[in-house]
């Protein structure tokens, strides 16, 4: 299709990760927009576009101010939770490639775990207005609680066990322990997965995403600009978004083990040309482990009920067939609304992974997955 490879990313940023930044929202967010824009070797008036996160938190006019804008000439939100962040790509490609901006700044920050938690701002949400009518009140009212009934149906359906979801939550904290930027720290095996407290049955502690602190940005720009720029440029192969049927409850829709990603994923493939066995590396978004293996499920590198041997075995580890969440992700870096997914699918193909690079990375994809079903998918190259 026409906007393949027209865009690419040119620039990324992230502050610390940790517990308690010390921080305000807003200094988070200008410090990793600042080591975005001088990664890609450009002065903050050299942006034109900028997609704030959709929980308005920081809007628009706090990165003229702070950044000194001068001309401003594009400014949207992507309001998709977790989804928020790939699909803020698609926006910023469009714009891009109508002439509408140049160089677009795309930044996340949040104090996820010393400030609002995201269980107590759910029930102010307006995309969950029909949960909050019809299950909050009989207390169906934190995440874990919510995609417990996703998980419990994918068990029940194809007999998945929490041993394999056990191998995600293992996995990626080995990634994690390669990483100087990760919150948690310590080893983990599936005996410490399985030994840990129930949450919301199927969903244990150690299949929930961290409450972290932290800010992360990439800059995109125009393919004919970006190979002058000081960075190696990542190419946008294709992206897309999906929604799911009955997107506000999910006990509603007509196949709880479907997401959004499902219709994301044949659009960003279609744009960018290649199939999921072209993939060298995965950065997949995984506020719970069961979300890993049903977006591998939607992404198509496995079918539908076979998630749970697809993880298994060593496939999504470092050295496997399809390493996922190289950098710790939301189960052991941080929780960053998925922007610090962007960053290392990044790192992964500019060939800066570190300890956790995967060899001959040239194509990735980044998932981001949010508000109960929705899902965005983005595929880059170097």
């Amino acid at each position: 299709m026409g906007l393949t490879d027209k865009c690419a990313v040119t620039g990324i940023g992230e502050t610390e990760y940790s517990k308690n930044s010390g921080k305000s929202v807003v200094a988070l967010q200008m410090e990793a927009s600042l080591k975005a824009i001088a990664d890609a070797g450009l002065k903050p008036n050299d942006i034109d576009g900028v997609i704030p996160y959709g929980n308005l938190q920081v809007v628009a006019e706090d990165f003229i101010t702070n950044l000194g804008i001068q001309d401003l000439r594009y400014s949207a939100v992507t309001p998709l939770g977790g989804a928020s962040a790939v699909a803020a790509i698609q926006a910023a490609l469009s714009a891009i490639a109508s002439g509408v901006a140049n160089n677009v700044l795309i930044p996340i920050g949040r104090n996820g775990s010393s400030g609002e938690r995201i269980g107590a701002r759910m029930q102010s949400m307006p995309q969950f207005r029909v949960l909050g009518e019809f299950e909050m009140p009989s207390g169906n009212i934190a995440p874990p609680q919510l995609y417990a009934h996703m998980a419990r149906r994918h068990m029940e359906l194809y007999g998945t066990r929490s041993e394999q979801l056990a191998e995600i939550a293992v996995t990626v904290r080995s990634h994690a322990l390669l990483n100087d930027n990760a919150v948690m720290k310590k080893p983990m095996t599936i005996e410490d997965h399985q030994n840990s407290r129930m949450i919301s049955d199927p969903l244990r502690l150690f299949d929930c995403c961290l409450e972290s602190d932290g800010g992360a940005a990439v800059v995109i720009s125009a393919s004919d600009q970006a190979k002058d720029m000081a960075q190696k440029p990542i190419y946008i192969m294709g992206v897309a978004e999906g929604h799911p049927d009955s997107p506000s409850i999910i006990t509603q829709r007509p196949d709880m083990t479907t997401l959004g990603t499902a219709k994301a994923a044949p659009r960003a493939f279609g744009m960018a040309g290649i199939g999921p066995k072209d993939i060298d590396v995965a950065e997949v978004y995984d506020c719970f482990t069961y979300i890993v293996m049903c977006q591998l499920e939607d992404l198509g590198f496995c079918k539908k009920g076979e998630g749970g041997d697809f993880v298994s075995d060593g496939r999504i580890a470092l050295g496997g067939e399809l390493p996922i969440n190289t950098h710790g992700g939301l189960l052991s870096q941080s929780h960053i609304v998925g922007m610090n997914h962007v960053c290392e699918l990044v790192k992964q193909l500019r060939g800066a992974g570190g300890k956790a690079q995967v060899a001959n990375a040239e194509i990735g994809l980044v998932t981001g997955y949010g508000d109960m079903g929705d899902g965005s998918v983005a595929i880059m190259r170097n």
